[in-house]
């Protein structure tokens, strides 16, 4: 019986441990978003929120090829500088108070750029 059991623990272990360092070894997008990077907005527009959440108010949708620079980190989110000319078009503004200049954006909505 003992021997049963190592056997069965060692042909559901081993599988599992490789699976489970093979995924913690794959590289991560968050993790490549860090404090004074530089990062352009891929899609058509995206959101800059007043905080780290979806259901954060949205300031302002930055258009296409914006670049940004990472102020800090939450999670999956990432605070943005939020530059006075993006008050003027092409972003469009949702509702901005005088005294904000960073949001937050969900990391996959930008992507790093490439220096």
């Amino acid at each position: 019986m003992r021997t049963e059991s190592f056997d069965w623990c060692r042909r559901v272990a081993s599988p599992v441990l490789l699976v489970t360092l093979a995924l913690f070894s794959l590289p991560h997008a968050a993790s490549s978003q860090e404090v004074g990077q530089k990062v352009r907005v891929p899609t058509s527009h995206a959101n800059v929120h007043m905080g780290s959440g979806s259901g954060q108010v949205v300031l302002v949708l930055v258009p296409e090829d914006t670049v940004l620079t990472v102020t800090g980190r939450r999670g999956e989110w990432i605070e943005v500088e939020l530059k006075p000319e993006f008050r003027k078009r092409p972003a469009i503004v949702m509702r901005w108070y005088k005294n904000e200049d960073r949001g937050w954006m969900h990391e996959s909505t930008v992507e790093v750029v490439k220096e």
